[in-house]
């Protein structure tokens, strides 16, 4: 086992700074996490305070993964599945929604944040018959993404490859498209592509809030025009109903109607 794959037991420390707001906290702040500090509710509330469409924007994007999964798993029948860029654990994380319906599948999740990594033993708790691994890597790095997955993957074998809100840290739209190309050219036929990020010309007030969070010093996180978040998906096979708001992407039928789109868009292609 390679130093930069971590499995249960081995979690390493690493010192991280509480006294300031951080994105990953935050967020898990709006999901209704635990792993969060004052600080971070703070900025989360000031945050919401301007555009509290964010919280539905949070959890709509969870609901979307949680979906997109339970389609991989029960349809396209994919039992192995690569998180980059994971964040911190909360509820419905990509592992207990696999296996919940395909205790043999495998999941390897990605990310450098120390944050992320001294809670990463909530994502190690695997059923007996499937696995999980987390690998410290850098979203620039594919090349050991693929190398470290590999040691609980059988990249031969179709894969399901997952970024959830994460592209948008990414400046240069370029190479955000060549990261995500990277890894799915290594990755077999019968693959899938799973994206959801932040999206620009859907609602003024979000872009408004995220330009005047991104000028605070914080990392940034650029919303993208919905043709450029379909644009990652160029060569794949959409699956219906495409690149849409992640609330009217095959949405699950409730008594409070028809879901409202949101600036947040996503979809799921498959790799022929």
């Amino acid at each position: 086992m390679s130093d930069h794959v971590t499995t249960p037991g081995t979690v390493p420390d690493r010192e991280f700074d509480t006294s300031v707001p951080h994105s990953a906290r935050i967020w898990n702040y709006w999901l209704g996490g635990k792993d969060n500090y004052p600080v971070d509710q703070e900025a989360g509330d000031a945050y919401s305070a301007v555009f509290p469409g964010i919280v539905t924007i949070a959890r709509s994007s969870r609901a979307f993964l949680r979906r997109s999964i339970d389609y991989l798993v029960t349809e396209a029948g994919v039992r192995q599945f690569l998180d980059v860029g994971s964040g911190l654990p909360t509820v419905d994380n990509t592992h207990e929604v696999a296996q919940r319906k395909a205790p043999d599948a495998r999941i390897v999740y990605v990310d450098n944040d120390p944050i992320v990594l001294a809670h990463a033993g909530t994502l190690l708790h695997s059923t007996p018959q499937g696995a999980t691994a987390y690998v410290d890597a850098g979203l620039y790095e594919p090349d050991r993404i693929l190398a470290a997955a590999a040691e609980t993957l059988d990249l031969n074998r179709p894969t399901a490859l997952i970024f959830s809100g994460i592209l948008g840290h990414v400046p240069d739209y370029d190479q955000a498209r060549s990261i995500v190309g990277r890894v799915m050219d290594a990755l077999p036929p019968g693959s899938h592509l799973c994206v959801n990020e932040g999206s620009r010309g859907t609602d003024p007030d979000y872009e408004a809030a995220q330009d005047a969070y991104n000028e605070t010093g914080a990392v940034p996180y650029f919303l993208r025009p919905v043709a450029d978040i379909a644009g990652f998906f160029d060569g794949l096979e959409l699956v219906e109903p495409g690149v849409v708001s992640v609330p009217l992407w095959r949405p699950e039928q409730t008594a409070a109607g028809e879901p409202t789109p949101i600036g947040q868009h996503g979809g799921l292609g498959r790799k022929p």
